[in-house]
């Protein structure tokens, strides 16, 4: 047998074994592609093609690693070992969805060992994953049966490996080469995504599990992450406001102030010697400040009460069922076009985007890294510096998410459950009403104060069997029309209705309600629900890109003047809007978001970069971009947005990177 006819022999029984390592990896692509695509995103999407070309990069390099080592026991335990990790990881993304509606990160990772917390939870999502689990197994489990003896590399051809090699850097080369092919280059793109920018879900959707994870792990490592350039471009021309035809009015001009901080920047421009700096002293420069209004001060030397409610939909409200709610969305200040988008963290980036009126940074916790930043934005700080006392409380354990050292940051007086200072019963999930019933003491009395509840008992699982306020709520809700889901959920957010009752009633005892303002704003919508569970309450399927995080939120101060605001705003508004009401001196330049009551452009900016203002919206999913009219946006007005919001992502990335607030108030 010559030598050509030797090196065919040797090749024919190990292409199968090929081709099945290529199955390992695009197989659990594709099934993870087909379960997770949502609302609106284009199920044949490059996320079909893309991961199953860039599975042969693996493949390749696995069949050329079995021809340089030149043994079947170590190449075949390499082979499953491979096949195995990748269903495992695309396994553990598919429950991870059923759970979250979302994909878990590096980042995630590392805080495993607190997720195991919800040990209920994840069982639940394995169960309800399980058919999906197995599918996903499957190509692994061929690996495993068929080719202990199919593959026989041999040592004396061990330079044949180059081969596969080279053309894993082919395919992986040419790959990215065709990522414009695919959808263009135009924002959240696959190849926008592989280059610019971050976003979990459109990532894996488009780009597939493993290229986008291999991405983020090198963020991790590195450092460093593509969090956008800061691009500052003029915005396209509006029709002029009509003025006064006669133009004798006989009203008083009043002098325009602003919400403003004598900062010069031009000076700080000129003196910055880090280049990331000096464009956030460009940025926030070429911001317009915006004017005090009729609200300005509206609430100055009030005590305030800041609630982020776990999972709160205000949905749920009804004059019988959650009195107190609705009493103070009625006798109180409703914002009815507000929107809370879910982040990459969940509760923490919710409580982040609220706190901070900054939008979270991908891949990161971004609360964990303001611990040891400088803050004094947040109204707590700005409250502080008043003369207020600040506190805070939330009944899960103390320590989670670090929130014991990032609200001590912000300056709160800070207790929580399990060895954290607040004696509250060990269960899950703790009760908002005893975390009230063990709090107030602390501060009822003690004004002027701040206080924040971060509330705990509306978290999922939503069944009667596996969460204790479900099942301590249980007979209040056998009457409800909604399925056993909709029910238990409502039963764990009356336990939230109670505790505001039993808030006000020890605020009113303390002599100290009438002069208290309540604000409450969720952390996220319930994502602990389903879809077509969730819609119940809506009456309607829910469209998923916007409709999904529509919500209320309630500034309520008792004798205050009710008002319904139909002003298009979201979770990142409320920090300036509330440093306007307090009247407290600050820089509206400054925030991501805008005063609410101020004549600033309104823009709600959802994590995967979709948008609205008071013109219309765009999808980044979808890329369509339809007025309020249902009418095409012009492509000027929506560059300009898009180049704004990227802006905001960029510029919210670079302050929580750079401290930045230390360096511009020393």
């Amino acid at each position: 047998m010559d030598e050509e006819q030797k090196v065919k022999e040797i090749m024919r029984p190990t292409w199968p074994v090929f081709f099945m390592l290529w199955a390992a990896g695009a197989v659990p692509e594709l099934i993870l592609h087909f379960y997770s695509t949502k609302g609106g995103t284009t199920l044949w999407n490059c996320g079909v093609y893309f991961p199953v070309l860039i599975a042969l990069v693996p493949a390749f390099l696995l069949f050329g690693f079995a021809w340089f080592v030149g043994n079947r026991k170590v190449s075949y335990g390499f082979f499953v070992g491979y096949s195995f990790l990748y269903a495992a990881f695309c396994g553990a993304q598919v429950v991870y969805y059923r759970i979250f509606n979302s994909f878990f990160s590096a980042m995630s990772m590392l805080q495993g060992g607190e997720a195991f917390q919800f040990t209920d939870s994840i069982f639940a999502g394995v169960l309800g994953t399980l058919p999906i689990l197995v599918l996903t197994l499957a190509t692994a489990v061929c690996v495993t049966v068929f080719c202990r003896k199919m593959f026989a590399p041999s040592k004396e051809q061990w330079y044949w490996g180059f081969v596969p090699v080279a053309l894993a850097l082919v395919f992986q080369i040419g790959a990215v080469l065709a990522l414009p092919l695919f959808d263009g280059t135009g924002s959240m793109s696959a190849y926008d995504l592989y280059h610019n920018v971050t976003d979990k879900y459109l990532s894996v959707n488009k780009l597939g599990f493993a290229t986008s994870f291999r991405l983020e792990m090198t963020y991790v490592i590195t450092g460093k992450q593509p969090d956008g350039d800061i691009v500052i471009i003029a915005p396209p021309p509006t029709d002029p406001k009509p003025t006064d035809p006669t133009g004798d009015s006989t009203e008083p001009i009043k002098p325009v102030e602003y919400n403003k901080l004598d900062i010069d920047f031009e000076k700080l421009i000129a003196q910055a010697g880090d280049k990331t700096i000096k464009e956030l002293h460009q940025y926030f420069s070429s911001q317009s400040a915006s004017k005090k209004n009729d609200y300005t001060g509206m609430f100055e030397g009030c005590n305030l009460v800041l609630i982020t409610a776990e999972a709160f939909s205000d949905k749920i409200i009804d004059p019988q069922r959650t009195p107190t709610l609705y009493k103070m969305m009625n006798e109180g200040m409703y914002l009815s076009n507000y929107y809370v988008p879910y982040w990459d963290v969940s509760t923490c980036d919710g409580e982040y985007a609220f706190l901070t009126g900054t939008l979270p940074k991908k891949n990161a916790i971004s609360f964990q890294k303001t611990i040891g930043n400088s803050m004094p934005l947040t109204i707590s700080q700005q409250l502080i510096k008043e003369g207020y006392g600040a506190y805070a409380y939330h009944g899960h354990t103390y320590t989670y998410y670090k929130r014991n050292q990032y609200l001590a940051n912000l300056g709160y007086d800070y207790k929580g459950g399990r060895g954290g200072g607040l004696d509250v019963k060990k269960q899950w999930p703790a009760s908002d009403v005893e975390v009230v019933d063990k709090s107030t003491g602390f501060y009822a009395t003690k004004e002027p104060f701040v206080t924040y509840y971060m509330s705990i008992s509306g978290h999922m699982e939503y069944s009667f069997t596996g969460n204790n306020m479900c099942y301590k709520n249980r007979h209040l809700v056998e009457n409800e029309p909604y399925s056993d889901a909709i029910r238990a959920y409502i039963a764990c957010q009356l336990e939230f209705e109670y505790s505001l009752e039993l808030l006000m009633q020890r605020l009113e005892e303390a002599g100290t309600l009438q002069n208290t303002v309540f604000v409450i704003t969720a952390d996220h919508y319930p994502y602990g629900l389903k879809k077509e569970q969730y819609s119940e309450l809506f009456g309607h399927k829910i469209e998923e890109n916007f409709e999904l995080y529509e919500n209320g939120c309630i500034i309520y101060k008792p004798g205050m003047t009710p008002q319904v605001v139909d002003e298009l705003c979201y979770s990142v508004d409320l920090l300036p809007t509330l440093s306007n009401l307090f009247g407290v001196e600050f820089d509206s330049r400054l925030y991501m978001g805008r005063d609410i009551f101020s004549d600033k452009a309104p823009l709600v900016v959802f994590n995967n970069r979709s948008w609205i203002t008071d013109k219309g919206r765009y999808n980044t999913v979808t890329g369509e971009a339809l007025a309020n009219d249902g009418s095409p946006l012009s492509a000027d007005y929506v560059k300009w947005v898009n180049s704004e919001v990227s802006n905001r992502f960029a510029v919210s990335a670079r302050i929580l990177d750079k401290d930045y607030w230390r360096i511009l108030f020393g």
